[in-house]
């Protein structure tokens, strides 16, 4: 499709214009693999519900620190396996794949000592705490020839199929503006994940890394990027505003806070039309395509599923039974990509993590840093 010239000084036409539909397989025709959990917390629990709703897939064991949390979550969900360690999970011969779901200051070890053990991996997002560690997730599953993947499960959700399409096909012309965020108001609490400098903790790395991420599918790499933000009162950032830009021109404009509850929704402008993606964006939601003078044109609503982590399982285990050692959907040089992003964002902020080999690099276009976090009221 032709793009308009800037002489034109009007949009082509777009009246017929329609969303298409989703390529999406069923979560339930993925093949059947044996999975062990590593960290039974609360997404572990939505990982394993997903599953025994939406696929075929089997989860054998489930390790934690603490003996006692294992056998409680076994009983839960009926698991067979139950373990004091993670490493005796990767002892158990009957596990193909491993879910790391522990906090981001675990996933590195854990997820290691995963393709070390012969074993592919999904490993929760953010994919680790910074991007060193990413590159060496990345050489070791390659150098043992498994299956590795971050579990942005966004990128494996029907309505984000249909944004891939629409982007493919040109349907909203010049991409020039993403707009994203993710914000919700968490209890000041410094013994929880996110609150805790031990744990990576922050909003970056929990709620930043959607809209950073979607940015990245839609823009590709980022040529620079400009971020200021507040920290909390452990000193981890408590809201991030990103400005970034491709090496086209065009802008991300991103924001993440714990100080209050955002809209949550995402936006990719056009020269010729806009989507616009309900909150929360990065869960099952619906698109609307938005014509120059505001009409909506058309609309993808998904059908209502509670346990969208269905997805990103069926991926892995469809790449995993193949014998593909990454994700054409949630590529490990993206995966690398954005946490070189966070990095730099991180850097700008002057904000590093108990027990990293080295802070963060400073990106492009770095910015004042991070302020204080506002007196309380």
């Amino acid at each position: 499709m032709p793009q308009p010239s800037q002489a034109e000084g009007h949009v082509q036409d777009t009246a017929n214009a329609v969303l298409p539909a989703p390529r999406t397989p069923r979560p339930r025709d993925a093949p059947a693999l044996n999975w062990g959990v590593m960290a039974p917390g609360g997404i572990a629990a939505s990982f394993v519900e997903a599953l025994r709703a939406h696929t075929e897939q089997r989860v054998v064991a489930v390790g934690s620190r603490d003996l006692r949390r294992a056998r409680a979550f076994a009983d839960r969900f009926g698991i067979p396996a139950a373990y004091g360690s993670y490493a005796e999970v990767l002892h158990d011969q009957d596990v193909d794949i491993v879910y790391v779901a522990s906090p981001h200051s675990g996933h590195f070890e854990q997820a290691l000592a995963a393709i070390e053990a012969g074993r592919h991996v999904l490993v929760e997002k953010a994919f680790t705490r910074n991007a060193d560690e990413a590159e060496r997730l990345i050489a070791a599953a390659r150098e043992r020839g498994v299956f590795l993947m971050e579990a942005m499960w966004t990128r494996f959700l029907p309505h984000m199929d249909v944004v891939r399409q629409v982007l493919e096909t040109g349907l909203l012309g010049e991409v020039h503006t993403v707009m994203a965020d993710h914000g919700l108001p968490a209890k000041p609490d410094a013994g929880h994940r996110l609150f805790a400098p031990e744990l990576a903790g922050g909003a970056l790395l929990d709620l930043g890394v959607y809209p950073v991420s979607f940015a990245s599918m839609v823009l590709g790499p980022f040529a620079s990027v400009t971020a200021v933000g507040t920290k909390a009162f452990t000193g981890v950032d408590g809201q991030v505003s990103v400005v970034a830009t491709n090496a086209g021109g065009a802008h991300a404009v991103l924001n993440t806070t714990l100080f209050g509850r955002t809209p949550t929704t995402a936006s990719i402008s056009g020269t010729r039309a806009r989507l616009e993606i309900d909150g929360p964006f990065y869960a099952p939601a619906a698109v609307r395509l938005i014509g120059p003078d505001h009409e909506v044109l058309d609309s993808f609503v998904p059908p209502r599923l509670d346990g969208g982590l269905c997805y990103e399982a069926a991926e892995a285990a469809r790449c995993a039974a193949a014998g593909a050692l990454e994700s054409e959907l949630m590529p490990l040089a993206e995966t690398l990509s954005v946490m070189r992003v966070l990095d730099g964002i991180r850097g700008d902020l002057g904000i590093t993590y108990p027990g990293e080999s080295r802070p963060p690099s400073t990106p492009l276009g770095a910015a004042p840093g991070c302020a204080p976090s506002p007196p309380s009221s």
